[in-house]
């Protein structure tokens, strides 16, 4: 269960931030310059499987790429949802905001990574994505990938994989949140993009964090001062090394163990 825890130049539009929320829109969307059949994330991302005659259907859909810079939403909880996005690059965050404005983390996204699945029951976002850095996602119509779907056994498999996939997640966080010590909470989020990454065809021992300290803190429920704390007595235990944001695993199976039941 732990295991799923884890391009022409558009023209920005820069729109002022509204008060019912502080993150800057995203920027425009562009035609594509490479096909999926041409992409490096194929193998990783939804249309993993297809054949090439299906591979170009699926284009014909995925007509648009859209950059959005960091610290900008890609959407907003609340707007209207009619789109999945593919992360063809960058990191994401989604952010659930409560009615007293308390932010909670609950997911972050890496390339091959779908966003918006959560909204496909209710037909709205409940929560914000918001980039972790500067990132291109692709854009992909529902109503189209739903239609193309029904005729495509292989696309349909897939988008089921993708939805157990993002539920796994869920799970995952509750099962972080509700039933582990904050070391192995760290341990098992720092093993889970470890497996991220490998899925990517990176090295699966030494990745760079997106995110900051305190988001992870966020995410998983703790303080910074306590990610910073573990993060230092993970060091002295030869466990991990570090350099700024890049992390070195040094014994894997120390972190397994310390998880306890991965």
């Amino acid at each position: 269960m732990l295991q799923s825890i884890g391009l022409t130049q558009p023209i920005p539009i820069r729109r002022a931030p509204s008060r019912e929320n502080r993150f800057p829109r995203l920027v425009a969307a562009s035609r594509p310059t490479a096909a999926c059949a041409s992409c490096c994330l194929q193998a990783v991302c939804l249309p993993c499987g297809l054949g090439s005659t299906d591979l170009d259907r699926f284009d014909e859909i995925a007509t648009q790429r859209r950059k959005v810079a960091r610290g900008a939403s890609l959407y907003r909880g609340g707007d209207a949802f009619d789109t999945l996005y593919a992360v063809r690059s960058g990191a994401f965050k989604s952010i659930g905001v409560s009615r007293h404005g308390d932010q909670k983390i609950t997911g972050f996204y890496y390339p091959g990574e779908i966003l918006g699945l959560d909204a496909i029951s209710s037909g709205r976002h409940g929560y914000n994505a918001v980039a972790l850095e500067d990132s291109e996602v692709c854009v992909i119509p529902f109503a189209q990938l739903e239609r193309m779907a029904l005729t495509v056994p292989a696309l349909q498999h897939q988008l089921f994989k993708v939805l157990s996939g993002d539920i796994s997640r869920d799970q995952g966080l509750m099962l972080l949140l509700g039933s582990m010590t904050a070391e192995q909470r760290l341990a098992a989020f720092l093993l889970s993009l470890s497996r991220r990454y490998q899925r990517l065809g990176f090295a699966a021992s030494s990745f760079v964090l997106r995110m900051t300290r305190e988001e992870i803190g966020n995410y998983l429920g703790l303080t910074l001062e306590t990610v910073s704390r573990l993060l230092s007595r993970f060091r002295r235990q030869g466990l991990i090394a570090t350099r700024q944001r890049e992390i070195d695993l040094k014994d894997v199976a120390g972190l397994m163990e310390m998880v306890g039941h991965w």
